[in-house]
């Protein structure tokens, strides 16, 4: 269990899963967060992959030392549930953008899913305009919201699963488990102009993010209503719990020592590839295996 930071000590540093509401940034989930939890400016403290405001959902933060792996969530499939509304375009690609066209055509439940194979797999995606893509220095959207001209560059992401769950006249929903970088809104909008109509989402829901699941997740209200308690860090995850899918090496105190202080330790360890490399119930650092040897890739201070 994470430990609270009196005055001038250590943040605590684990995993907090949040269900975010909608009509909240990603960044001010951290911030209000960081608030809960007493965090100074200098305490760390972060989020695994962003979510529009629109959305809802897992957002897992990372506190302290938590921020170290940050990358290797980020990496981690998630999957999705979502809305569309057929026959009118927006300009963020989502409900809170403004109309940008319209179509009568609307697709049936059988069209749809005769389609969606096509978007399995390792499929090219130009993200939407309304994204936190840079260009030139600038945000995507940013530059929208000025009217600028955008040309963004299409890049390759993975669906691993896409299923039609649901669907009536001029609406459908879904759900999706893909890779990092996948935009849902550009899902949606590609899918739409393959079906000959647009389209926009109006719900937006993660349900999973790597090792993250809805009934880990917390609301914001519950969360504040703990206050300042024992109660509200008994919510924070350890750092090895955004692990759980790396193998755990036990270490003496003397390896463990060695790869703090930024050292290679031969291991009997025969596989290759991260591990978790720990000294008792501690997590002392994520490590590269060869074979032979570990070498410390992010070391833990606790």
């Amino acid at each position: 269990m994470a430990r609270k930071a009196e005055p001038g000590a250590q943040c605590p540093s684990g995993w907090l899963v949040i269900d975010k509401p909608a009509g909240v940034t990603s960044a001010g989930v951290v911030n209000r967060v960081k608030r809960l939890m007493d965090m100074g400016r200098r305490d760390k403290a972060g989020h695994a992959g962003t979510l529009d405001p629109l959305a809802t959902g897992i957002l897992a933060v990372a506190l302290g030392e938590a921020t170290k792996v940050v990358s290797h969530i980020m990496d981690d499939a998630k999957t999705y549930t979502f809305k569309v509304k057929w026959g009118e375009a927006r300009d963020t690609d989502d409900a809170d953008g403004k109309v940008t066209g319209c179509s009568e055509v609307l697709p049936e439940a059988g069209q749809i899913e005769a389609l969606l194979p096509q978007f399995v797999g390792v499929i090219s995606q130009i993200p939407p305009d309304y994204s936190a893509i840079k260009v030139d220095g600038k945000r995507a959207y940013a530059l929208a919201r000025a009217n600028e001209a955008l040309v963004l560059s299409p890049r390759d992401i993975t669906v691993h699963s896409f299923e039609l769950t649901d669907s009536g006249p001029d609406w459908a929903t879904f759900e999706v488990n893909c890779g990092k970088g996948t935009y849902i809104r550009a899902l949606v909008r590609d899918i739409a102009r393959e079906l000959g109509t647009l389209g926009h989402v109006t719900v937006l829901r993660r349900t999973v993010s790597g090792p993250f699941e809805e009934p880990m997740a917390n609301s914001l209200d519950k969360l504040e209503s703990l206050g300042h308690s024992a109660a509200l860090l008994e919510q924070v995850l350890p750092v090895q719990a955004a692990l759980a899918d790396i193998p755990a090496l036990e270490l003496t105190e003397n390896e463990a020592n060695c790869l703090r202080h930024g050292q290679t330790v031969a291991t009997p360890y025969t596989g290759n590839g991260l591990v978790c490399a720990m000294q008792g119930s501690r997590l002392v650092a994520m490590a590269e295996a060869d074979g032979v040897q570990i070498r410390p890739r992010r070391v833990f201070n606790f």
